[in-house]
């Protein structure tokens, strides 16, 4: 369903000091902002004025039912406007939900619309919303999308607030690296707005609507790389700041005051990451040079990019373990369980005193075969005693010493060494994420012995965690110090790398690098040996580099966990 914005702000034209205002309108899912009631308007001449040369045919007359190619069967109508609309849409033939933008054949922009959208389609890069289909069928042209119900738009994000300084980090990092590699093959976006940059379930930023949505618009631009990148700029002063770097108010934030200018946003609220509040600056420079301070402007996505991997790497915040109760002792009392009797007291009756035990005729007897017995254990052990002594004197080694056969000593030495350590707890780790959790719901299958059941990641478009973190893993508490010999480590869905760490600390730490890494190896059957036996409160196994699952993601999976020392 759409949600709804006060306005919104195109950051296509940037040849003056201000950015290019739009109307009052409404944040739809294809990632675009515009009215509601201007099918039929003409088109946007080069001035950014409309041309009435050419008149805009209205928005074909389709309706919820209406099968494309005898596929795509249109469910819900988000956006009616300019002589084309947006749909929500089911695939039946691979049975997923995908967006359609629909525009006549005749409209003046279907050409330059077909053509963003295979140019589109042909980057193939996944931090981008994927083009699956651009047809011109009958009277018809549409471009069929990649549709993620699963993702959340940055303007709901930002609606709760101003973003962590991780998140903005990644937000930023993300979304230069994108958009320089799409400048790279010729294709620009014009229209990066907040609708249009999605965050995944993974904490991966994706961007939808490149060039096609500004296709749709009719917008160009003279510096495509520089508007490009002020609007990533703007996106990360938002971020920090929960205000649009305007006077204008836009997606639901307030603009700056006016008459004030550009203040950098640790100027606007306390707390902002001073890196960040730079490269906010220095990405919404105008001519030529920064609001406040005296750094080099960044004008590409290129140079954006490369100036926030200069920065010092933003550290996710520190997880917080919630201490267990304190034990409380509880003094149990016979007949009341540690509670006050609610009866009143009674006066003590007087308790029988058992017979003595053993005294009937079967009672003697038992007691005469017990005496027996003892007295021929006793004689049976005398005379064991007296043959050792005996032998022991004809034996020339002192009997003050023993000696255990050599291989004997190696067996006793082995079946300690291979003695099962048990696992108090465990618990999922992800330091590094974006919200610093990875599937704890399953984590209790990874030491429950049971190898059908297993823990799984999240899923990632690359082996190394698509460039978001160095790994995720489990730490195993020991309950106390013990020590590690082995740790044997079933893991399903292909071929895994691993790493061992431990650490003797009271606690677990907070970062992987607290740990010592001990070990590592890769397979489906991984024994991770310490070069020699460590001793260890916590255990974190490590993954460092996961395998291509049966849903296109790279995806962990750990079935179970033995330790033995």
């Amino acid at each position: 369903m759409a949600e709804r914005s006060t306005a919104a702000v195109d950051v296509a034209d940037n040849s003056g000091d201000e950015p290019l205002t739009a109307k009052a309108d409404e944040a739809t899912t294809d990632g675009t902002a515009e009215p509601q009631d201007t099918a039929g308007a003409s088109p946007k001449n080069a001035d950014g004025g409309r041309d009435a040369s050419r008149a805009i045919p209205p928005a074909p007359d389709v309706h919820s039912g209406h099968k494309l190619a005898g596929r795509y069967r249109l469910e819900e109508c988000v956006t009616r406007l300019d002589g084309f609309s947006s749909w929500r849409a089911v695939d039946e033939k691979l049975r997923r939900a995908v967006g359609v933008h629909l525009l006549p054949a005749d409209h003046p922009r279907a050409r330059s619309v077909l053509a963003a959208a295979r140019s589109s389609a042909l980057l193939g890069d996944p931090r981008f919303v994927q083009v699956l289909d651009a047809v011109e069928e009958d009277d018809l042209v549409y471009v069929v999308h990649e549709w993620l119900p699963d993702a959340t738009e940055l303007t709901a994000l930002l609606a709760t607030g101003p973003l962590e300084a991780h998140d903005a980090y990644q937000l930023v990092s993300q979304i230069s690296q994108a958009m320089a590699a799409a400048h790279r093959e010729g294709l620009a976006h014009l229209r990066l707005t907040p609708g249009a940059v999605l965050r995944s379930s993974t904490g991966q930023y994706r961007i939808r609507g490149l060039a096609v949505n500004a296709a749709l618009r009719g917008i160009t631009a003279e510096r495509p790389l520089r508007t490009d990148t002020e609007a990533i700029g703007a996106l990360l002063y938002a971020a920090l700041t929960h205000r649009w770097p305007y006077e204008n108010d836009a997606y639901g934030l307030s603009g700056l005051p006016k008459g004030v200018g550009l203040i950098a946003p640790d100027q606007v609220r306390a707390g902002v990451h001073r890196g960040l509040s730079e490269i906010a600056m220095r990405a919404l420079a105008n001519d030529g040079a920064t609001a406040s301070r005296q750094e080099q402007p960044c004008t590409t996505p290129d140079e954006l990019a490369k100036a926030v991997a200069a920065m010092p790497r933003i550290m996710p915040p520190e997880p917080t373990f919630t201490a267990p109760p304190e034990y409380q002792r509880t003094t149990y009392q016979q007949g009341t369980y540690g509670r006050p009797s609610s009866r009143p007291s009674q006066a003590t009756q007087p308790v029988m005193a058992p017979p003595p035990p053993l005294q009937s005729r079967t009672g003697r007897a038992l007691k005469w075969a017990v005496s027996a017995l003892l007295i021929a254990a006793l004689g049976l052990g005398s005379w064991q005693l007296a043959e050792t002594v005996l032998d022991r004197s004809k034996d020339p080694v002192d009997p003050g010493t023993t000696q255990t056969p050599p291989d004997d000593d190696k067996k006793n030495k082995a079946s300690e060494a291979g003695k099962p350590v048990s696992i108090a707890g465990a618990r999922d780790y992800d330091p590094l994420g974006a919200d610093g959790s990875e599937k704890p719901a399953a984590i209790r299958n990874v030491h429950d012995g049971d190898a059908s059941t297993f823990w799984h990641t999240d899923g990632y478009y690359s082996a190394d965690f698509g460039r978001l973190k160095e790994g995720v893993g489990v730490v195993l508490d020991l309950g106390k110090v013990q020590q590690v010999g082995t740790v044997d480590v079933s893991l399903l869905g292909g071929t895994t790398s691993v790493e061992l760490r431990t650490t003797e600390s009271a606690s677990a730490p907070a970062l992987p690098g607290g740990f010592t890494k001990v070990a590592d190896g890769s397979g489906t059957k991984v024994s991770l040996r310490p070069d020699e036996p460590v001793k260890a409160r916590y255990v974190l196994v490590w993954l460092t580099n996961l395998p291509l699952s049966d849903d296109g993601r790279f995806r962990g999976k750990i079935s179970d966990i033995k330790i033995t020392s």
